[in-house]
Parts: C-alpha cells; sequence; structure tokens
C-alpha cells in the first residue's frame, strides 16, 4: 500500500471515528448534567428534612421523660446525616455513596422511631394542646415524600446517563473526550426504606 493510500485511509479512521463521536458530544455532557442537577434535589430534601429536628424537639418537650432517649437518637443521626456530604464529583464513588446512604437511612430510622411517639399521641395529652401538632405531622409525611420522589427522580437521570455512556455512538465521546465513569444511583439500605412512611388512620 502506497504511502498517500495509507495516510488517506488514516485521514479517513479518524474522520468517522470523530463523526461518531460527535453523536455523543452533547448527549454524553446534557445527561450528566441533568444527573447531577437530581442529586441536588436528593440533598435539597433530606436538608429540609433535617431541618424540621427543632420542630420535633419542641414536640417532644411534651413526651414522657423516657420517650426523649427517642430525640436523642434523632438528633445525634441528624448530626452524623448532615456531617456527610457528597458532591457531583463523588456520584461515581460507590463508597462514598453508600457511606452518605446509611447516614441517611440510620436517620430514616431514627425519624421512624419519632414518627411512633407521634401516632401514639394520646398517650401524651400534653402533646395534643400543641396547636402546631397536627402541621409537624405533615411536614414529616410530606418530607418523606419529598426524598422518595427525589430520590426516583435522580435514580432515572443516573440510569439515563449511566445508558449513554455505555451504548454506541455516545460510548466513543464518553471514552475519548470526557473519560465518564458510570454514576451510582441511591439505594436504600434496607428493603422498602425508600417508601415514605405514614401516619394517616394512625391516630
Amino acid at each position: 500500500m502506497s504511502r498517500p493510500v495509507s495516510l488517506l485511509r488514516n485521514i479517513l479512521v479518524a474522520f468517522t471515528a470523530f463523526a461518531l463521536a460527535a453523536c455523543g458530544i452533547n448527549s454524553v455532557p446534557t445527561a450528566e448534567e441533568n444527573a447531577k442537577a437530581r442529586w441536588a434535589d436528593v440533598q435539597a430534601a433530606f436538608q429540609e428534612r433535617a431541618n424540621l429536628v427543632p420542630n420535633l424537639a419542641a414536640v417532644a418537650k411534651g413526651a414522657a421523660e423516657q420517650e426523649k432517649g427517642i430525640l436523642t437518637g434523632v438528633i445525634e443521626a441528624r448530626a452524623k446525616a448532615t456531617s456527610i456530604q457528597i458532591s457531583a464529583d463523588d456520584l461515581t464513588d460507590p463508597a462514598k455513596m453508600a457511606q452518605f446512604q446509611a447516614a441517611q437511612e440510620q436517620f430514616s430510622q431514627s425519624l421512624a422511631g419519632f414518627g411512633r411517639l407521634l401516632v401514639n399521641v394520646e398517650r401524651y395529652p400534653e402533646l395534643k394542646s400543641i396547636t402546631n401538632y397536627q402541621m409537624l405531622q405533615s411536614q414529616l409525611e410530606g418530607q418523606e415524600n419529598r426524598v422518595r420522589i427525589a430520590i426516583r427522580d435522580y435514580n432515572q437521570a443516573v440510569q439515563n446517563y449511566n445508558t449513554t455512556v455505555r451504548t454506541f455512538p455516545a460510548i466513543i465521546a464518553a471514552k475519548l473526550i470526557y473519560g465518564a465513569k458510570p454514576m451510582v444511583p441511591y439505594q436504600a439500605a434496607t428493603p422498602g426504606a425508600e417508601v415514605a412512611p405514614s401516619l394517616e388512620g394512625k391516630i
């Protein structure tokens, strides 16, 4: 094979590779940014949930002394959950995601314990006199729902991103241009933990 023909072939191969890569040049970062935005929603939902703890403390003042240990557990779990932060750059790190998920799951379990205290409100006449009790109950349920929806939307965005960077032709741009790695979906530590607890009909 002559040198001009060989050179032409190399140029053609390079051009073809670039053309194929161009098919994914926009789709890869678009999917990535969407997943990062959905992760920001997850973090915001968890932060809003954590912000309810001072209100829980106010309600717990009317509970029996032994029940206040539940609140102590909530406060400690909140401190741990809020101390572990995941940036958008960490979404491809399974170890960091697992650490974050475990802390949030512990917080969820502590809130479930507090929820059991709330559904037993008839045991504490003092709690019934707190005018914002019903509002707090609604806030807890609503926030758990927002967390669940944010996680669902994030996982859908991650699935779309991971599919994009692993399928042809976007995989060419993902590997050659972006060095893209699959993102880690949010997985509940215990089965069914992603389902928001309901206090309805229990009081």
